[in-house]
């Protein structure tokens, strides 16, 4: 299936704020982006930027051409899609088959599985941008993955040549795993945009600049006296949230 330098012949399908990111971090690992499946001119402009040189082609295309076929798509697409190219043979056996949802383990690849294909969960906690921005704040987060006992190793090997580090989330723990990232988020975002627009209507210029440093401050101190009452969080060198996996 590889190469014999390991190097992978990598391809994306969806081209939302997550795909292209990861594949442009593999690339720069040394793998090869064979290609990337979009369906939007949005979606291709991303790919331009960040793949560039790298082809655009239908999904069967960028299956049958690839070593690792990464799956970026928004989690409730993921269980049809991979049915799908099952249902036409398009899975290849030894070929590696990752995809990015935080609720899912490695049971919605079975159709994969079930050809030959080697089923890897890998979630990136970060809120992507879809931007070379996310490639520095990869290299200070960490990736949930999910695998198989016997190529685990695979799945965490993959993340560390990202530039993040691999936490390991048990498949019956995905779905709680995905909670609890979901509701850090839901509580970023309602909370921060509630104060920004309070700043903004008392004339405050750039609310955002100025609650910066206490949101980092405060989220780092909250995280920091999770620490100290023993228990043991990743999600202190992320984001805080989950990517939403576009196509």
């Amino acid at each position: 299936m590889t190469s014999r330098d390991g190097r992978l012949g990598v391809g994306i399908v969806g081209a939302g704020r997550v795909g292209p990111v990861l594949g442009a971090a593999l690339g720069g690992a040394g793998h090869a982006v064979v290609g990337i499946a979009t369906v939007s001119e949005e979606g291709r402009e991303r790919a331009e930027v960040l793949l560039p040189g790298v082809p655009v082609l239908t999904v069967p295309e960028v299956v049958e051409r690839a070593e690792l076929v990464l799956l970026a798509v928004p989690a409730s697409e993921l269980p049809d899609l991979v049915a799908g190219l099952a249902a036409t043979g398009a899975w290849q056996p030894g070929q590696l088959v990752v995809h990015t949802a935080a609720e899912h383990g490695t049971a919605v690849l079975a159709p994969a599985a079930a050809a030959g294909g080697i089923p890897l969960a890998i979630h990136p906690a970060l809120a992507f941008t879809g931007t070379s921005i996310d490639l520095a704040r990869l290299r200070d987060g960490w990736c949930a993955v999910t695998a198989p006992a016997p190529v685990l190793p695979i799945a965490q090997a993959l993340v560390l040549e990202m530039g993040a580090e691999p936490v390991v989330i048990a498949e019956a723990d995905r779905p709680a795993y995905a909670a609890a990232l979901a509701t850090t988020r839901a509580l970023a975002e309602g909370v921060v945009g509630d104060a920004v627009g309070r700043l903004a209507a008392i004339g405050v210029e750039r609310p955002g600049r100025l609650l910066g440093p206490l949101v980092r401050s405060a989220v780092e101190e909250a995280l920091g006296g999770t620490h100290r009452s023993g228990s043991e969080p990743f999600v202190d060198e992320t984001s805080m949230s989950a990517p939403d996996s576009e196509s």
